[in-house]
């Protein structure tokens, strides 16, 4: 699937491809949503209190832990940029794909 969406292009578009096949957060499966919902369920007619202050601080807790994912996006792509600068020389002497 995702093959077919980048498909044609060369190496420019190789970070979007590692990204979509790493899962985060571009591409988000289905079943962990419904997982999650059918824990939280669980967790409601168990111990209804905990599973409502769940849902209470989940918004906080998200807020809370924003800049750290936006640290780590960072320098992902930072490291992706010195990849890229050393990786240079290499790519202009290999020239052009034989197609």
């Amino acid at each position: 699937m995702v093959n077919h969406i980048v498909s044609g292009h060369g190496d420019e578009f190789d970070c979007l491809r590692l990204q979509l096949l790493e899962g985060r957060d571009v591409v988000r499966k289905g079943g962990t949503t419904m997982v999650r919902f059918l824990l939280w369920l669980i967790l409601l007619v168990l111990c209804w209190p905990l599973a409502l202050l769940a849902l209470l601080l989940y918004p906080f807790v998200w807020l809370l832990l924003l800049p750290f994912r936006l640290i780590g996006i960072t320098v992902d792509a930072v490291f992706q940029l010195l990849k890229a600068i050393i990786l240079l020389p290499a790519r202009i002497l290999r020239g052009s794909p034989a197609r």
